[in-house]
């Protein structure tokens, strides 16, 4: 029997959606009656599918927990398939207006290669919501967010070095820099090595123009 250790975005998203008590038709109406509502995207709400209407905030952590970026369909550099057009014919049709500003949501990749990474293609139903019209491509990896985690901020990137650095030390021969690995010692030789490797994430940060997914989760650029 195949076992499928992929992990499915979409559900995800909904899974962080669903914490939420408060209905997402409230939370649009207080959007609506504070003139926040994004009036070129015309949507009757009730015709929609609730489960598919995600909130910035949800988009943006599930962004940050698997380094994912958001951005403008006018970025995507792969080919949006014909299911997910048909999607967007029937929601205009059905809705009487024409759709503007797409989003979709992936790893950088599709951004400038045409690569299957399960990408997600949204619209904008008002300034902080936007609905998912088609999810296409496989599933990530389900260790991708372990993977990732050390790059969601500095906070992580130093803890992750700090525990690296100490099973390095813990993995020195006894006498290679001391006669004796005491408890100075040990703590010497990992300040050593720690500062080794904050120096390589500094280089390749700097030379690979790499950044944390708090803030590459919507940005256009692929260096910073």
């Amino acid at each position: 029997m195949a076992i499928n250790y992929g992990i499915n975005i979409e559900k995800v998203l909904k899974k962080k959606s669903n914490k939420k008590s408060v209905k997402f038709t409230d939370l649009i109406n207080e959007e609506m009656s504070k003139n926040r509502f994004f009036s070129e995207n015309k949507i009757a709400y009730k015709k929609l599918d609730p489960k598919k209407i995600f909130h910035i905030q949800d988009i943006k952590k599930v962004c940050i927990d698997y380094r994912l970026r958001f951005l403008d369909s006018s970025f995507y550099k792969g080919k949006v398939p014909n299911i997910a057009l048909n999607k967007i014919d029937v929601l205009q049709k059905e809705h009487q207006t024409r759709l503007n500003h797409f989003k979709i949501m992936g790893p950088s990749s599709i951004f400038q290669l045409e690569k299957k990474d399960d990408p997600l293609l949204f619209v904008q139903i008002s300034k902080n919501y936007y609905y998912l019209i088609h999810k296409w491509g496989n599933d990530f990896s389900s260790l991708r967010k372990v993977f990732v985690w050390p790059f969601k901020n500095l906070n992580t990137l130093l803890l992750t070095l700090f525990f690296i650095s100490l099973l390095m030390t813990k993995l020195v021969p006894e006498g290679l820099f001391s006669q004796s690995m005491d408890f100075k010692s040990f703590w010497i030789i990992h300040l050593f090595i720690l500062k080794g490797l904050i120096s390589i994430a500094i280089f390749y940060a700097f030379a690979y123009g790499k950044n944390f997914n708090v803030n590459i989760w919507n940005n256009k650029f692929d260096k910073f």
